[in-house]
């Protein structure tokens, strides 16, 4: 190793660690609005964001744009979080009534722990293009996983009434749709669950 080398291995070291303390800064406000959204704080003030991750408010802005930046990175980090539930194991070859019951299951966990992150990208979708990009993608993904789920009852119908039938589906199955159902309507759980299971068989069922 020459001395110009070891001169900049040296040099890097404080900038890496900046970067990482950045990092780690900028991770815990995220994780913090979570944590708020989550006890149905939809609205924290940035004193509320900085004092649950343990930083100044001075500082919080040092990671973030302003508020709308940090809603919009929290947002996405959620979304990465519930990746996994999105997935739907379930085969097109499986009976109507299994793939019917895993697609209730699946939106219902997701919905569940989307919660208040899901209420909140709605109302701040109209304002910030992004989040609103980023919603329309998500349902379009919805939607076309009831698609191919579907596609044997679905192709076996006339292309209006299939359109129809999917277009009822993926509203039934959606956050907005759920939320009425559970603190709306008051429904449990269980009684959701079993509503979604008929409906959705009804629809589909030649």
């Amino acid at each position: 190793m020459t001395a110009i080398q070891a001169d900049a291995d040296t040099a890097s070291v404080p900038e890496d660690g900046r970067h990482a303390r950045r990092d780690r800064n900028r991770l815990a406000v995220v994780d913090a609005m979570l944590q708020l959204y989550a006890e149905g704080n939809l609205d924290p003030s940035s004193d509320e964001i900085a004092e649950r991750a343990g930083l100044s408010p001075r500082s919080l802005f040092r990671y973030f744009d302003d508020l709308d930046d940090l809603v919009r990175v929290a947002i996405g980090r959620q979304h990465e979080r519930l990746l996994p539930l999105a997935r739907l194991d379930v085969s097109v070859d499986s009976p109507l009534a299994a793939r019917v019951a895993r697609l209730v299951d699946q939106r219902l966990r997701l919905f569940d722990k989307i919660s208040s992150v899901g209420i909140v990208s709605r109302v701040r979708a109209p304002f910030q293009p992004l989040i609103a990009s980023e919603l329309a993608i998500s349902r379009s993904f919805l939607r076309r996983q009831i698609e191919q789920l579907f596609e044997p009852e679905l192709t076996a119908r006339d292309p209006a009434d299939a359109a129809g039938s999917l277009a009822a589906i993926d509203v039934l199955t959606s956050f907005e749709s759920l939320h009425l159902l559970q603190h709306d309507q008051q429904l449990s759980p269980a009684q959701i669950e079993a509503t979604l299971v008929r409906t959705i068989a009804r629809l589909l069922e030649a």
